[in-house]
């Protein structure tokens, strides 16, 4: 019996020792992040994990071998699905939001991007489940004229609160946050 518990106890630090150093390694393509912002009323923070463009075509169509192709969910960011955590209730592109932890999930589209909060949080990023959506709202879109090689999360403040910006290659979509 001591035998079977030993070789099972080394089969389970076997298993936990090659998940850690999976995730490690993976985190050393795309590094950890955090943004955040307590301005105008607004309190939120964001952990994601930083993808580099790398050469690759970024959004654009399926056909064209685009890595995010338009119409298509995203994690918005890599590996674990990106959390956002609201610290209390706002509206998101004028819909209304509770406070509380989300992961966070858009579609890029060449005009606007759909937003999408999802109450599933913890999951690997590419584990997505629609119908455990809380909202989804359509956001503008800016192209910059300089690339932006690691996607980035970043705040602006508005009058009211502040807009997320996700930030990536050229494009940038503008998540704007007001208080209620």
């Amino acid at each position: 019996m001591k035998k079977i518990l030993l070789i099972v106890l080394g089969v389970l630090a076997v298993l936990a020792l090659g998940f850690f150093g999976f995730k490690k390694y993976t985190k050393s393509f795309s590094p950890e992040a955090v943004a955040e912002t307590s301005n105008n009323g607004v309190n939120v923070k964001v952990n994601y994990s930083k993808p580099g463009k790398k050469g690759r075509h970024i959004f654009g169509r399926e056909q064209d071998k685009a890595l995010l192709p338009y119409g298509k969910v995203w994690r918005t960011g890599a590996n674990e699905a990106t959390v956002i955590e609201i610290g209390q209730g706002v509206s998101i592109a004028g819909k209304p939001v509770e406070a509380g932890s989300y992961s966070l999930y858009s579609i890029p589209d060449q005009g606007s991007w759909k937003i999408i909060l999802n109450s599933d949080v913890g999951q690997w990023g590419t584990e997505y489940n629609d119908g455990k959506n809380v909202l989804t709202v359509e956001v503008p879109i800016r192209v910059k004229p300089s690339v932006q090689e690691l996607f980035t999360i970043y705040f602006e403040d508005i009058p009211n609160g502040s807009n997320m910006i996700l930030s990536w290659d050229q494009t940038e979509a503008i998540v704007p946050f007001t208080r209620n």
